[in-house]
């Protein structure tokens, strides 16, 4: 006998309940697929950026965003275990009066052929063999040319602090990546023209033959100063990708959550399924099929849709990635890969284990209810009225009690290789625990319910739920999932926006801010122009922002270093903690700095000060939400002191009563040439901060607005199947006198209350899930703490609404069983 047409048909004879639980696959599976495929193609294509800059290097000299003494590379060069050294100044540069910036390279080309000869710039045939050398040449590579809208033989401008240097385009970079916007001068020329006399950024090395890098590597890091530091060139990139790891695997966790709706979905389809296939199960059993062959058939079914569902997800994963890579980059809009234009490459063997973990979701569904039909013996399936068996019983709650005081525990593990992983253990043993709670949830429900008033049809529904919990469990376990995600999202983005909005608020308290552009390290505000913005009329009060970058350890990315007026006890930072005052030069640190370094409030910590190690008192830790590797904070006058550094690169100007912004902003603007400085005040910095916040969630917004349709849907099609299952019962209370009206008001009334279950059980479950996340997850993950802040309006709408649509799902759900004609729907029973 031929049975895959009896299992495998019958997936299509139940085309609803099929769909939706294929869509939940699918939708986990493209969800993470898109994701991975997005941060791989955006490390890849970094990789390949960061290998042309190295070239041939063994090892790279690195250190501050401003650079070290070039005294360095005569200490380098010299060295016996160095074959060749190759100086680089590497700026960020603005082209005058327009917001474009691309990467500048101050290179000495008699050493670059040696060690990078990719960089090697090549000039024009009408530019002479010395262009290289000319103090008005700059080389562009293609992409940087077709950015620009600049050919070769034309003049460019670059932004240096306030003014500008030109430039001719001399030839071009024929080694760069075709997508890589890059600039080359001669070294000396950068130095000159940036302001960076006697500065670099970067020395790249060749080994001498037989030199292991390992033993250089130690050997040359004890001969360099402070804050410079001797590091591979693969580090850059493992920097970006750790950096960038948790973001991704966080996005991933929400895809998982989304297959294991999906897996419930597969699970309630199956149950309902085999409620109305029992008596077929029956036949099949006395004909000779054995329970293992029945149990494996379902497996089968649920593999089925597993298999469907991994396959469409991968190849509707990768049309996800090509469009998240064209609308939000390789960054899916978090900022850690912007400038890249990735290229999307097809993996096999990922794509190979999303359709694995697809398979999965589908069996897991279908195991339960499987084991429910095997186990079943014939003459008892026969039976009229054995439908109300149902998988799921009473439930586990000793189980599920055990599993959320494992959550409890699991939030105490410390995160592994930077992955909170004991979070997401935590969310799993929430979301597991409370599926397993929701028949004891459902039975106590309806003990609260008045049973022996009201109309018949809620006297019903009130039974039912009291009497055959596992329906409960069938119809609300995807509403569980669903809503636990939208609501634990819910949570944690309410209380991030609204923390972020309060910082904003905290850090910018003046009514202007003017920045020298947008490229930090050749755009600068000199001590003369401080002191015209301070003197503009309409200006009570001018304060100044110094940021640089500081390398305190190997293989770590670097820490900012941002140096403005600070009050002695930190009031006008957002602190988090008491403050500890000393006797030293006061710092004050991020929450980053904690987590990744140890340093701790109190402390005293040693910092690469201008090439020399400076002893300074930590005295407090501050909330920043924009530099997740790490902020200390010092004192504009320490740094001066210690550093001998006048340049800065922000001011933020308090008014004089009676000045108008407008006014103001314009007398600032024209004491440098036109677009050198930008002007806004704190309400546009904050709208657009709260764009990009928004921007960078807008995954998770679409994660949330998916499952829970999804979980909707699983609502309808339970019922759909239940109401098919129960035609008899229907017949038999048409029979005792009630309409087809009450019986739709009956089954609208179960479908509130057992939407109703799902849905407090799910919101009870996101909750504790939104303290995970906040608490655990983000502060492992991201380094930052934030305020609670819980959305109630919006959730009670939610959960009202979803609610009441699963009434009326049940009942257009039910409506064509109720069609059926009373005496049809119980002569089974004669």
């Amino acid at each position: 006998m031929r049975l895959a047409p009896v299992f495998l048909g019958s997936l299509a004879r139940r085309r609803l309940a099929t769909l939706f639980s294929l869509a939940a696959i699918i939708l986990g599976v493209a969800l993470g697929m898109a994701v991975q495929a997005v941060h791989e193609a955006a490390l890849g294509e970094f990789g390949r950026g960061l290998r042309a800059l190295s070239g041939e290097a063994d090892l790279q000299v690195v250190g501050p965003r401003g650079g070290f003494a070039e005294e360095v590379y005569a200490v380098v060069a010299g060295r016996p275990e160095v074959a060749q050294a190759s100086p680089v100044l590497e700026l960020e540069v603005k082209l005058a009066g327009r917001d474009e910036t691309l990467q500048l390279l101050g290179v000495d080309v008699f050493t670059l052929a040696r060690v990078t000869p990719a960089l090697l710039p090549r000039p024009a045939g009408t530019a002479g063999r010395f262009a290289v050398l000319a103090e008005d040449s700059v080389f562009l590579s293609s992409a940087a040319q077709a950015a620009l809208a600049t050919r070769i033989g034309e003049h460019v401008e670059f932004q240096s602090g306030t003014a500008s240097a030109g430039f001719r385009v001399a030839g071009d970079i024929p080694g760069a990546d075709d997508s890589r916007q890059l600039a080359v001068m001669d070294i000396a020329v950068a130095q000159s023209a940036f302001a960076r006399l006697g500065k670099l950024t970067r020395i790249d090395l060749r080994l001498a033959e037989g030199v292991a890098p390992a033993a250089a590597r130690a050997q040359l890091q004890a001969a360099l100063p402070a804050g410079v530091l001797v590091e591979v060139p693969e580090a850059a990139a493992d920097q970006a990708a750790n950096l960038s790891r948790a973001y991704r695997v966080n996005l991933t966790m929400l895809a998982a959550i989304a297959l294991l709706t999906g897996g419930f979905l597969v699970f309630s389809a199956q149950a309902l399924s085999v409620v109305r296939r029992r008596t077929e199960f029956a036949f099949l059993r006395a004909l000779g099929l054995a329970r293992r062959s029945l149990f494996a058939w379902l497996l089968a079914e649920g593999a089925a849709v597993g298999l469907a569902g991994g396959v469409l997800g991968v190849l509707l994963g990768h049309g996800l990635a090509w469009g998240a890579l064209e609308l939000l980059g390789g960054d899916l809009g978090a900022g850690y890969f912007s400038g890249l234009a990735p290229t999307l490459v097809f993996q096999p063997e990922a794509a190979a284990i999303y359709v694995a973990l697809g398979l999965l979701s589908g069996v897991a569904g279908a195991w339960l209810p499987a084991r429910e039909a095997a186990t079943v013996s014939p003459a008892q399936a026969l039976k009229a009225g054995d439908e109300a068996a149902l998988a799921g019983g009473h439930g586990h709650p000793w189980l599920g009690l055990g599993l959320l005081a494992a959550s409890v525990a699991a939030c105490a593990i410390p995160p592994h290789d930077g992955l909170p992983v004991g979070g997401y253990l935590a969310v799993a043993f929430l979301l597991a625990g409370s599926v397993l709670l929701l028949p004891k949830l459902a039975a106590g429900v309806a003990r609260l319910l008045p049973g022996g008033r009201g109309p018949v049809p809620s006297r019903l529904a009130a039974a039912r739920l009291g009497a055959a919990p596992g329906h409960a469990v069938v119809a609300a376990a995807g509403v569980l999932t669903s809503v636990a995600l939208a609501a634990a999202m819910a949570i944690m983005v309410a209380s991030f926006r609204d923390s972020v909005d309060q910082w904003l608020g905290q850090i910018l308290p003046a009514d202007l801010y003017l920045r020298a552009g947008r490229a930090q390290t050749s755009a600068y505000l000199d001590e003369a122009l401080q002191a015209r913005i301070s003197a503009v009329p309409g200006v009570d009060r001018s304060s100044f922002t110094r940021h640089e970058s500081l390398r305190i350890g190997v293989g770590k990315p670097p820490v900012a270093l941002i140096a403005r007026p600070l009050a002695a006890d930190g009031s006008d930072l957002p602190l988090v903690g008491a403050v500890r005052p000393g006797d030293l030069p006061q710092v004050w640190i991020s929450e980053a700095m904690h987590d990744l370094h140890g340093w701790r409030i109190g402390q005293t910590v040693t910092l690469p000060l201008a090439g020399r190690a400076v002893e300074l008192h930590v005295a407090g830790m501050w909330r920043d939400y924009s530099r997740q590797t790490g902020a200390i904070m010092i004192d504009l006058d320490d740094y001066r002191r210690i550093t001998g550094d006048r340049l800065v690169n922000d001011a933020a100007i308090e008014l004089a009563p009676g000045a108008v912004a407008d006014q103001v902003a314009a007398a600032l603007t024209a004491l440098a040439g036109p677009g050198a400085m930008e002007i806004a005040r704190p309400g546009e910095i904050r709208a657009i901060s709260l764009r990009i916040f928004d921007r960078t969630f807008a995954v998770t917004y679409l994660l949330e607005a998916v499952a829970v349709v999804i979980g909707l849907a699983g609502v309808a099609a339970s019922f759909a199947a239940l109401a098919a299952a129960r035609r008899r019962e229907f017949g038999m209370l048409r029979h005792l006198g009630l309409t087809r009206r009450q019986i739709g008001w009956m089954l609208a009334l179960e479908g509130a209350l057992a939407a109703g279950v799902g849905v407090l059980a799910g919101l009870l479950a996101g909750g504790a899930i939104g303290l995970v996340l906040i608490e655990v997850v983000n502060r492992q993950s991201f380094h930052w703490s934030m305020d609670l802040h819980v959305p109630w309006g919006s959730l009670a709408l939610f959960a009202v609404s979803l609610v009441a649509l699963a009434a009326l799902a049940a009942v257009l759900a039910g409506r064509q069983a109720m069609r059926q004609d009373a005496v049809l729907a119980v002569r089974e029973d004669w």
